[in-house]
């Protein structure tokens, strides 16, 4: 067995010295000098493997037939060398401040559009799809990635992280890794409030069940594939962000309280089914709550407490509307200074504020957060 592993190590040592394209130097590399004392630190969890929507999706959409995307301009302004890599942000995004907290790595490589070093796969990746959801018809509107699909992707990423590292070392890194689980806006937001197909179909009430038969399964499925540990994170105020206080919040552009009151409605159901999972025998998984409703309420309505002073429009163009291929810089302005906006397009927030959230996040959760 001994024999075994030094063969395996040394297989994934000869592969480190010829495989790293430049893509996955200039992903590696981005943010060095940032968390060079994070990274010398022990992990806290082998690997950080991502499941979600455009909260978490590093770039698996570039490719995609979709209008869903943030590969280009002025998307990444304020990453290391400015590169727009599909994050929907003006820099980093909650899944890579995640796995700096936990001492994995600096990023969370996307699974699609990136050759991957072995690093990238020993210490997790992301098959997260912007715009993805949990009602079936979320993700088919706007020609994403379903979580099926995600889940699919998955079971490839276990087959290549078996073929560097051998069975008996890829379960323990799933074993050891933190799920984090992020999706659910996109449904509430775009499905529901601004497409005609569900809202004559369903209430609240019976739109937030459907969602949570979606929850029920996907979480019984990344449990089935050896999920350890789950990180699964609620809804935002839906109804304040810029876009929905444009189209939903009258002349003043207040928060919606309609879509207030589905996210709070599903998070909190969410919560009794995660705990009737939790308490399931047979349900190997334990599953966190990771509550983001009230600190980014705070933030759309009392931003200047963190130094904020732009909480209700977007940097990008007017701040009202604009997101994904709206959100261009060879078209409009972007803010002079994006510090002093809580969000970054009409639907993102920006860097500062996602380090703010994760931060809360950690203080509140962060005890029930080891693998």
């Amino acid at each position: 067995m001994r024999r075994l592993r030094l063969q395996q190590l040394a297989v994934v040592v000869a592969v480190l010295a010829v495989v790293c394209p430049a893509l996955c130097r200039e992903q590696q590399n981005n943010g060095t000098a940032a968390v060079a004392g994070e990274e010398r630190r022990s992990p806290r969890a082998t690997a950080v493997i991502v499941f979600g929507d455009s909260i978490v999706d590093p770039g698996n959409n570039n490719n995609l037939h979709t209008q869903i995307k943030a590969n280009h301009p002025p998307y990444g302004k304020d990453f290391d060398g400015h590169v727009a890599t599909g994050r929907f942000s003006n820099g980093l995004v909650p899944s890579d401040l995640v796995a700096q907290k936990l001492h994995v790595k600096k990023l969370v490589a996307p699974w699609l559009n990136v050759d991957h070093t072995p690093e990238d796969l020993l210490t997790g990746v992301s098959f997260a799809s912007g715009a993805t959801g949990y009602d079936p018809l979320t993700p088919k509107i706007v020609s994403v990635i379903t979580l099926e699909q995600q889940l699919e992707y998955f079971d490839e990423y276990r087959r290549k992280l078996v073929a560097i590292a051998g069975e008996e070392e890829a379960e323990r890194i799933i074993d050891g890794a933190f799920f984090f689980v992020c999706a659910g806006s996109d449904d509430v937001a775009n499905t529901y409030f601004t497409t005609p197909f569900r809202i004559l179909e369903y209430d609240i009430p019976s739109y937030v069940d459907l969602l949570l038969v979606g929850v029920d399964k996907f979480l019984r499925s990344v449990s089935a594939r050896g999920a350890k540990l789950i990180g699964f994170v609620g809804l935002p105020p839906i109804g304040c962000v810029p876009s929905q206080r444009t189209v939903g919040g009258g002349l003043h552009r207040r928060c919606e309280p309609k879509r207030n009151y589905a996210a709070q409605l599903y998070n909190s159901r969410v919560q009794v089914l995660i705990d009737g999972l939790n308490a399931e025998p047979g349900f190997n998984t334990r599953v966190v709550y990771l509550g983001i409703y009230d600190i980014i309420r705070e933030l759309a309505e009392g931003g200047e407490r963190w130094g904020f002073t732009e909480t209700t429009r977007g940097c990008c163009g007017t701040g009202l509307i604009e997101v994904t291929n709206l959100c261009d810089s060879r078209f409009m302005a972007v803010c002079q200074d994006v510090s002093k906006h809580v969000f970054f397009d009409s639907f993102h927030p920006t860097q500062r504020a996602y380090k703010i959230i994760v931060d809360n996040m950690w203080d509140t959760y962060g005890h029930l957060l080891q693998p």
